[in-house]
């Protein structure tokens, strides 16, 4: 049976903990609240079912990816204030750059599967509560700094690709890697520093050791180059269904209507004309309702998109046509990764339906692997319409 789902721009899509949703099921909402600190301006701290770190007055503390410390501190100053305070110019070089006074933060906002926090310069940092615990730092409208020193568990050292840095976490590894204009580095004493260039943002993704294989390799690379720029993903959380995503970059817009009881269809907007990828990550529970990953199907409104054979037929479809591959997350897993190159836009309409032919039949049983029937997913599509930026 062939089943279509149709994706979206420059987006990751991440169900690794969302279940098949049963037939007339509903996916709840993912509420913003304001947090104690923006209220009092205390200290605070975020605990989620993957990622919980303290905060001090300048600085996230003893940030923890699956119970394991991966930055004893994260800290973040404009590069002008600390080339003012310090009287070392904007030539040092990057591994030099230690000891960051910070600027004032504090969690600004909570939902169930992301914290945001707010500075008081122009960054912003968010930690998203996935498996992955991604952890952003949106530099904002100045050149930043970010300082992350590393927990007693953690070392890092610069990947082989030399854009990155991977950070051992005992169990874990992590990558950091900067979308946009700037570098990251290990300084001398073995902890990692940043340079983001104004409206660059510093990614960190935190992996399974059996998990950084290549094909991890090569979304980090589509990040990094800013083909990839942004990563949806849906959790449970307290029994409800919720979504929210990560930004990577500028200048996206989703909006998502539904059609029908299997149909649901977005409009995506970009100011850009040029394509991008999408890379969806379906959970090995969502494949328990597939034959297997390989019967997936990608359409770009409403035509089938080309399977590509390799990351750089793939990456061609960019001003050529939309074309996907599909690549499993892990040996150990039955896990998926959907990669799918979106041509061209402005304006592009996507959809996920059903298998049409089993429409024809009256099938409940016609809906998209892990997403369960559009009227389950609906309201997850409306959370990442609203999020994305």
């Amino acid at each position: 049976m062939t089943r279509t789902v149709a994706v979206v721009l420059a987006v990751l899509v991440t169900t690794a903990t969302l279940p098949v949703a049963a037939v007339g099921g509903v996916v709840g909402t993912s509420q913003t609240v304001e947090s104690d600190a923006m209220t009092n301006g205390q200290a605070d701290a975020y605990a989620g079912t993957h990622v919980a770190f303290d905060t001090a007055s300048n600085a996230i503390v003893d940030y923890r990816v699956g119970g394991q410390s991966v930055f004893e501190n994260v800290t973040v100053e404009s590069q002008r204030d600390h080339h003012s305070q310090t009287g070392i110019g904007a030539d040092v070089g990057l591994s030099a750059v230690t000891n960051l006074s910070g600027i004032g933060l504090e969690i600004a906002a909570q939902t169930e599967t992301r914290a945001e926090i707010a500075t008081e310069g122009s960054a912003s940092l968010a930690a998203h509560d996935t498996e992955r615990g991604i952890l952003t730092v949106d530099a904002g409208e100045e050149a930043q700094y970010v300082q992350l020193n590393l927990s007693e568990d953690s070392t890092a050292e610069v990947s082989d690709e030399g854009d990155r840095v991977t950070v051992d976490s005992g169990d874990r590894t992590g990558v950091l890697l900067v979308a946009g204009d700037g570098e990251v580095a290990v300084t001398d004493n073995g902890d990692v520093t940043a340079d983001l260039e104004r409206e660059s943002t510093l990614v960190f993704r935190s992996y399974a050791d059996d998990e950084h294989d290549d094909d991890a390799v090569e979304q980090e690379r589509l990040i990094a180059d800013g083909t990839a720029t942004a990563e949806v993903y849906a959790a449970e959380a307290d029994g409800d269904r919720v979504a929210d995503v990560a930004t990577y970059g500028q200048d996206i817009a989703v909006e998502a209507q539904r059609n029908g009881e299997d149909r649901l269809e977005m409009v995506v907007k970009r100011a850009q004309h040029e394509g991008t990828i999408v890379i969806v990550s379906v959970s090995e529970a969502a494949l328990e309702a597939a034959d297997s990953a390989d019967d997936l199907a990608v359409t770009v409104d409403g035509e089938a998109a080309v399977e590509a054979d390799s990351y750089s037929d793939l990456e061609g479809g960019i001003g050529e046509e939309p074309r996907y591959m599909v690549t499993h997350s892990s040996e150990a897993s039955a896990a998926a990764d959907v990669l799918v190159a979106v041509d061209h836009f402005s304006e592009r309409e996507v959809a996920i339906q059903g298998d049409t032919e089993d429409d024809a039949d009256g099938s409940e049983s016609d809906s998209v692997p892990g997403f369960g029937v559009a009227a389950a997913i609906s309201a997850l599509l409306a959370v990442v319409g609203a999020r994305i930026r």
